[in-house]
C-alpha cells in the first residue's frame, strides 16, 4: 500500500522499524505513525465497537475519534493514528474495555510552565499566532497534539488561491516548511517553546488576570503532567471531520477526507484501491485530484446539492481525468463484511430525498467523506466563553471581536475553531490574534500598524464571491456580540 511514485511529494526511504501486532511481526518505516504502519501492512480492522461488536478502522487520522484507540506496551487506548511508531513496540487490539491501574498511567511528579502566551494548536493559524507574538516580544508556549506541526498545510499539495500575500502559486507542504524554520529559529532565540506530541486537557481558574490549564505530554507511551499558566492564549484548535448517516458508516475503508490526506501526502500510504468521494465542495476535489496522484482510482464524486460546492477549476481537473461528478447524488449504503467491499449511490429530489429506482450499485474498497467540517470548540466552551450556533461558520463557535479575543478577557480565537474557512485565512487571523494579544500584555506598541494591515489583508480576502459565507458568518458573530455587551 505504500505510494511509490509521487508527482510532487519524494516519500524518500527511511530506516526500517520492526514491531508486533498481535504477536505478528511486522515492518514499517521511521517517522510512521502506529496507525500508518498497520495501514500500510494490510491491517485494516483496528478494534471492535464494544455494543455491537462491530470492525473499527482508520477514521480521522487527527486524533478526534475513537476508532484507532489500542493498547500498546502494555498501555491501553494509546491513539494509535498520532502515536509514533517506535522499535520493537507491542501493539494490540483492544476487545473489551481495558481495566486500569494506575501503575499503567506511569503518571510522573507534575510540573509547572508560566509564559505570557499559550497557542493551543499548530495548524496555520497556530504557527502564524506564535510567530506574531513571540516577534512582538512575547514568551510562547506552542502546543499541539501530532507528531509535528503544521496541521492541515501538511497534507495540501495543490497550489493557493488569493495574492502574493497569502503566497498565491505556493504549495501548502512548501507554506509549512516555511512556518516550521521560522518557529525553530525563535525556538532557538527561546522565543518559543515547542510541545508536540502533547494534548490540553483542561482549563481551570487561575489566579486574577491570568489562565491556568493543564497539559500532557506523551513521552513513549506514557505521560507527563504539566500545569500552564499563561497571561493570554490563542485558541486555534482546527475542526473535525462531518459525518453522514447511512448503513455501514462505521466500516474501516469509510473516511473522513482529512484521514485520507494524511495516509497519503503525510505517510505515503493508499488509503485504497478505488474511491468513491462523496462531496463535490473544495476538499472533495481537491483530494479526489490527490487520490489519483496517489495512483489510487476514484470512481466518481457524488454531490447531494444540484451544483458543484468547489472552485470549478478543480473540478475541470478531475473531468479532463475522466472522473465523473453527479450532483444531486449521495450514498445510499456501504457494504462488506470487515471492510468496505462496495457502496450503492442514488439519485436525490429537488428536496433532497431518494429517488427509487435510481439506485446504483459500485464496487470501491474505500468511502471518503468530504462533507464538511464541525469547528473543534470544547476547551473554548470550558473556559466560559460565549457560544453561538451559525450555520454559515459551521456550527457553535466563540463570539468574537475583529481582533480575534472573545468574551472572555485574553482568550482569542483562530482558525477553523473561529469559523471553517480556507487555510489563507486561517493564517491572517492567527497573525492579528498573536500581535492583538502581544499588544494587550503590553508588547511593542509599534505593531499597531502591523495589527491594522492584517485586517486589510483579511478584508481583502473575503472580498470575493467565495468570501460570501464567511463575511456572512462574521457579521452574525459581531451582531451576537454587541448585542451581549
Amino acid at each position: 500500500m505504500r505510494i511509490q511514485n509521487h508527482p510532487i511529494i519524494d516519500f524518500k526511504q527511511k530506516k526500517k522499524i520492526t514491531f508486533y501486532f498481535n504477536r505478528r511481526k511486522l515492518e514499517g518505516f521511521e517517522g510512521d505513525s502506529i496507525a500508518s504502519a498497520l495501514y500500510a501492512n494490510g491491517v485494516k480492522v483496528f478494534t471492535k465497537s464494544l455494543r455491537y461488536d462491530n470492525p473499527r478502522g482508520f477514521f480521522c487520522g487527527i486524533g478526534k475519534c475513537a476508532s484507532c484507540l489500542m493498547r500498546v506496551n502494555g498501555i491501553p487506548n494509546v491513539r494509535t493514528c498520532i502515536a509514533p511508531l517506535k522499535e520493537n513496540i507491542k501493539v494490540e487490539t483492544q476487545e473489551k474495555l481495558p481495566a486500569l491501574s494506575s501503575a499503567e498511567f506511569n503518571k510522573q511528579h507534575k510540573k509547572t510552565l508560566t509564559v505570557d502566551l499559550l497557542v493551543v494548536g499548530a495548524g496555520p493559524a497556530g504557527m502564524c499566532s506564535s510567530i506574531e507574538a513571540a516577534r512582538q516580544g512575547a514568551s510562547v508556549l506552542l502546543v499541539d497534539e501530532n507528531m509535528d506541526v503544521g496541521g492541515q498545510l501538511i497534507k495540501q499539495t495543490h497550489k493557493f488561491f488569493g495574492s502574493k500575500q497569502e503566497r498565491a502559486g505556493t504549495r501548502g507542504i512548501e507554506i509549512a516548511e516555511e512556518l516550521k524554520k521560522e518557529i525553530k529559529k525563535l525556538q532557538e532565540q527561546k522565543k518559543i517553546n515547542l510541545m508536540v506530541n502533547s494534548t490540553v486537557i483542561g482549563y481551570y481558574e487561575g489566579e486574577k488576570g491570568k489562565h491556568r490549564f493543564g497539559v500532557v505530554k506523551r513521552k513513549g507511551y506514557s505521560s507527563i503532567f504539566y500545569e500552564v499558566v499563561c497571561r493570554a492564549v490563542v485558541f486555534s484548535c482546527g475542526a473535525m471531520e462531518n459525518m453522514l448517516l447511512f448503513p455501514g458508516n462505521d466500516l474501516p475503508g469509510v473516511y473522513g477526507a482529512g484521514a485520507v490526506q494524511t495516509l497519503m501526502n503525510v505517510y505515503g500510504v493508499k488509503p485504497g484501491n478505488r474511491v468513491l468521494m462523496v462531496g463535490a465542495g473544495n476538499v472533495g476535489l481537491i483530494v479526489s485530484y490527490q487520490l489519483l496522484q496517489a495512483g489510487v482510482q476514484v470512481d466518481r464524486v457524488v454531490e447531494a446539492a444540484p451544483v458543484i460546492g468547489g472552485y470549478h477549476v478543480h473540478a475541470a481537473k478531475l473531468r479532463r481525468c475522466g472522473v465523473p461528478i453527479y450532483t444531486s447524488y449521495s450514498v445510499k449504503e456501504v457494504y462488506g463484511r470487515n471492510c468496505v467491499e462496495g457502496a450503492v449511490v442514488v439519485k436525490l429530489d429537488e428536496n433532497w430525498n431518494p429517488i427509487e429506482g435510481t439506485e446504483e450499485k459500485i464496487k470501491c474498497d474505500t468511502v471518503c467523506l468530504a462533507v464538511g467540517l464541525t469547528p473543534s470548540t470544547r476547551l473554548l466552551s470550558q473556559a466560559g466563553v460565549e457560544m453561538e450556533f451559525i450555520p454559515e461558520a459551521g456550527g457553535y463557535v466563540a463570539l468574537h471581536n475583529r481582533f480575534m479575543e472573545t468574551t472572555v478577557d485574553n482568550i482569542y480565537v483562530a482558525g477553523d475553531s473561529s469559523g471553517i474557512e480556507e487555510a489563507s485565512t486561517a493564517m491572517i487571523e492567527g497573525k492579528i490574534a498573536g500581535v492583538a494579544a502581544s499588544l494587550k500584555l503590553g508588547y511593542n506598541q509599534n505593531a499597531k500598524k502591523l495589527l491594522k494591515q492584517y485586517l486589510e489583508e483579511l478584508d481583502r480576502l473575503r472580498s470575493g464571491p467565495f468570501g460570501e459565507k464567511p463575511r456572512i458568518a462574521k457579521e452574525k458573530i459581531t451582531k451576537f456580540l454587541e448585542k451581549k455587551t
